[in-house]
């Protein structure tokens, strides 16, 4: 018999798709717009939110019973804290540079509103592995978005991607030029919300039929 249930699956496909936190939820819109310039960084902040998302989930599941309703907040607060100090600390020992670019973003995702979301609806209420899954699922989801902005605004705004040029130099020589919108804050808000419009129309026509 397979430990995943119906419901342990639907924790973790439903945020890659309809219950996207960023698309759905309009959660976490804020380092899309930080940390997309480049793919690498995005890369990390996905690797990172999604590590401490699901870690953060399986804690708050198991003490879910002990903690007193007068102060879930705060232990919530507490775990997601602990759990990006280690992230923080990883970061710098292992990719001091990307950890540089971030900046304080990554202390930043203690106020991401999709971990605290998931800790409040989901989590304490939940298994830990049905937590644990949302956790992955809603990290997932996030990163799904956040890597196609960078994708979209390294690739267009710099003509790399990971920092190595992607766009012939052919192009260059006949006159194409580097869109130097893209590399710009407000891009990336736009970008967000054409993902944003495309997905909510194509799931009304899929609905339709």
């Amino acid at each position: 018999m397979s430990i995943f249930s119906s419901t342990t699956w639907e924790a973790f496909t439903r945020p890659l798709g309809k219950d996207n936190p960023v698309t759905t939820q309009i959660l976490g819109i804020c380092s899309a717009l930080a940390v997309t310039v480049q793919l690498k960084p995005a890369i990390v902040m996905a690797i990172s939110v999604t590590a401490v998302c699901a870690c953060s989930n399986i804690v708050i599941s198991l003490l879910r019973k002990y903690i007193p309703t007068s102060i879930r907040i705060i232990v919530q607060l507490v775990v997601v804290a602990s759990l990006v100090i280690i992230v923080d600390q990883i970061l710098k020992a292992f990719a001091y540079d990307v950890s540089k670019q971030l900046s304080v973003y990554v202390g930043l995702i203690i106020t991401n509103c999709i971990l605290m979301g998931r800790l409040e609806a989901f989590a304490m209420s939940n298994s830990p592995l049905d937590s644990f899954m949302d956790g992955l699922g809603n990290g997932f989801g996030y990163g799904k978005i956040l890597i196609i902005v960078a994708f979209l605004r390294e690739l267009f705004g710099s003509g790399n991607l990971f920092g190595l040029q992607v766009i012939p130099q052919s192009f260059y020589e006949v006159g194409y030029m580097n869109n130097g919108m893209m590399i710009q804050p407000p891009m990336a808000l736009i970008i967000v919300g054409c993902i944003i419009w495309f997905i909510r129309a194509r799931h009304e026509e899929m609905q339709e039929k």
